[in-house]
C-alpha cells in the first residue's frame, strides 16, 4: 500500500503536466517550431491545405489579420462553379528563391488534379520569421468591388425548334450546318504528330463542330483515328473560325501517305453573349523559363462565366497556321474583372511565330 499511493501521485502529476502543457499551447508551439525554414513554412501550410485543414493553415499566415479567412480558403476550393470547384491539390513543390535572416521569398508549384486533366499553378510567396518560426504572407486581394448596377444584353441569340414526335410523318428537321475546314497542317514532333489548322461554320446559323482526323498508310491502310476534343472551340456562330489541333501519340510524319479529315456539325441553340475580352496580349517567357502568350480576359457581360477556356492559334510569315494552344483558366470570370491568363507554346515553334489569334470558350457546371 505504501508503494502503491506513491506510484499513483506520479501517474496522476503526470496527466495534470499533459493536461497544462496541452492548454498553454505547448502543442502549437511544437508545431510552429517545426517551421524553422521559409521552406518547412510554406510546406507545412500546403500539406495542411492539401489535407483540407484550412483553419490550420490559415493560421499559419503571418499576416492573416488582413486576409479573410474565407477567401483565402476559395483560393483552394474555388467558386461560382469554377475550375477549383472539381479540383483536388494532389500535390505541390517548393523551393527558396533568396533568403534574409527575417524575410524569404518561396516558389510554389500547385499540381491540381481536375475534371478536365492536370492544372498547374506557380506563386512566389513572401515568408517572413516571427520569433523563432517562420510564416507565410499570403497576398491580400486588392481587386475592387463592383457596384449593383444593369447591364443591357442586346446580343443575337439563335433557339432551335425540333421536330416533335406527334408530328406528321415525313416531316424533316432544319438541316445540319455547312462548316468548311479551312486549313490543315501536319506537323512532326518528337513523341507524335500533330494536326493544326482553322474550322469556319459557313452557315447562318450556329453549330456544335468536332474535327476528327484518319491517319493512312503506305497502302491506304488506316494507322490511327482522333478527333480534336477540347482543342477546338466547339460552339461556332454564323461565320465565326475556331483552330483545333489533333495529337497522335507515337507517331511518325514519314509513315503517312495521306490524312482523312471530317467536320461533324449539329445544329444547336446559341447566344452571343457572353462577350469576353482579351487584353494585353504578349509573348513573352514566364518565371518557369517556358515560352508562353499570355493575357488578361474581362467578362463584359453581366453573367458569370464559370470555367474560361482559352484556345490561341499562332501563325507563320506566309499565315500559315502552325501550332494551337489551349488551357483552363482556375477562377470565374466574375463581371467586368480582369483575370490574368497564359498558354504555353514550344521554343522551337515561339522563334517562328508571326501573329496569333485568341479565343475564348467557356463551360457551365450544371447540376
Amino acid at each position: 500500500m505504501k508503494r502503491v499511493l506513491p506510484l499513483t501521485l506520479a501517474v496522476l502529476t503526470v496527466v495534470l503536466i499533459i493536461i497544462a502543457w496541452f492548454q498553454s499551447g505547448g502543442v502549437e508551439r511544437r508545431a510552429l517550431q517545426s517551421a524553422s525554414t521559409p521552406e518547412q513554412a510554406a510546406r507545412l501550410m500546403l500539406s495542411q491545405i492539401q489535407s483540407h485543414k484550412f483553419d490550420a493553415a490559415y493560421n499559419r499566415l503571418a499576416n492573416r489579420n488582413d486576409v479573410d479567412e474565407n477567401t483565402f480558403i476559395r483560393e483552394f476550393t474555388g467558386s461560382y462553379g469554377s475550375l477549383l470547384t472539381i479540383s483536388s491539390l494532389e500535390g505541390f513543390d517548393v523551393g527558396v528563391l533568396h533568403a534574409t535572416d527575417e524575410e524569404a521569398t518561396v516558389r510554389a508549384k500547385f499540381h491540381y488534379a481536375t475534371g478536365v486533366g492536370p492544372l498547374d499553378d506557380t506563386r512566389d510567396l513572401t515568408v517572413q520569421r516571427t520569433g523563432d518560426t517562420w510564416k507565410v504572407v499570403w497576398p491580400v486581394d486588392s481587386r475592387a468591388k463592383l457596384p449593383p448596377q444593369v447591364i443591357p444584353v442586346n446580343y443575337l441569340r439563335w433557339d432551335v425548334i425540333s421536330r416533335g414526335s406527334g408530328d406528321d410523318w415525313g416531316v424533316q428537321n432544319v438541316d445540319s450546318p455547312q462548316v468548311r475546314i479551312v486549313s490543315m497542317n501536319a506537323i512532326q514532333r518528337p513523341d507524335s504528330v500533330v494536326l493544326v489548322g482553322e474550322v469556319v461554320n459557313e452557315d447562318s446559323v450556329p453549330a456544335y463542330v468536332n474535327v476528327g482526323a484518319t491517319l493512312l498508310g503506305p497502302n491506304d491502310e488506316e494507322l490511327a483515328q482522333e478527333s480534336s476534343f477540347d482543342k477546338i472551340a466547339h460552339t461556332l456562330l454564323p461565320r465565326q473560325v475556331s483552330p483545333y489541333r489533333i495529337d497522335f501519340p507515337n507517331m511518325r510524319l514519314d509513315k503517312i501517305k495521306n490524312v482523312r479529315m471530317d467536320a461533324k456539325a449539329l445544329l444547336i441553340a446559341a447566344s452571343a453573349d457572353p462577350v469576353i475580352a482579351i487584353d494585353q496580349q504578349k509573348l513573352e517567357t514566364d518565371a518557369l523559363g517556358k515560352k508562353v502568350l499570355s493575357g488578361k480576359l474581362t467578362n463584359q457581360s453581366g453573367q458569370i462565366v464559370s470555367i474560361p477556356h482559352v484556345i490561341a492559334a499562332y501563325y507563320d510569315s506566309n499565315g500559315k497556321v502552325i501550332w494551337v494552344s489551349d488551357g483552363y483558366v482556375a477562377q470565374a470570370l466574375l463581371p467586368q474583372t480582369p483575370v490574368p491568363f497564359a498558354v504555353d507554346l514550344p521554343p522551337d515553334v515561339a522563334k517562328n511565330v508571326q501573329t496569333y489569334r485568341v479565343i475564348v470558350n467557356h463551360f457551365e457546371l450544371t447540376t
